[in-house]
């Protein structure tokens, strides 16, 4: 068991240690995007599924709360807090539109949008990533892997470079901590 729990957190460190070699500065230009769309008075809107729905809100309460900084309220809101928006939607259109259809509703010039997604193949994730561009938004991609399809679509890519889910969860949430001091920082 403890060898287990060594090699999960030898791994975890190892991603992260590449990440230190190649995103840092992708990360800075995330809380700068999210800093500047702030200012424009936009509002950044989240989405992803599963553990990265999870991640969608963490970061959202992080900016409309506060992170580490007393300061005014961010504007920010996750597309996966809905129960009825989420399951009419995907009632009525499909799965796919669950997102798309709340950024075509939402979204608003100055906003920025930013789409969680593990192996960036996410067709949910994709579909309002492609509704955001088509509306002139800055769209971000937080993913792992190769990026996929969502890296290849946004204007900003942080591409976690590992293949496990969980430790592309882990560093998701790194990053977005990281994006929310930074964003109090610049604020």
């Amino acid at each position: 068991m403890k060898d287990k729990i060594i090699a999960g957190l030898r791994e975890s460190i190892q991603v992260k240690e590449a990440i230190l070699k190649e995103q840092v500065g992708v990360i800075a230009a995330v809380a700068e995007s999210v800093a500047r769309a702030i200012r424009e008075g936009g509002k950044v809107i989240l989405f992803g599924n599963g553990g990265s729905a999870a991640d969608a809100q963490h970061l959202a309460a992080e900016l409309v709360g506060r992170f580490k900084r007393e300061r005014k309220a961010v504007a920010a809101i996750a597309l996966s807090t809905n129960t009825s928006i989420l399951t009419s939607i995907s009632n009525d259109y499909s799965f796919k539109d669950v997102f798309r259809r709340q950024v075509e509703a939402l979204a608003a010039p100055r906003d920025i949008v930013i789409g969680i997604s593990t192996s960036g193949r996410a067709a949910n994730i994709i579909e309002a990533v492609k509704e955001a561009k088509g509306k002139g938004l800055f769209t971000v991609g937080f993913t792992g892997g190769d990026g996929g399809e969502l890296a290849e679509l946004v204007d900003l890519a942080f591409i976690v470079p590992s293949s496990d889910t969980a430790r592309i969860q882990e560093a998701h949430i790194t990053a977005g901590h990281l994006v929310c001091q930074l964003v109090e920082e610049l604020l």
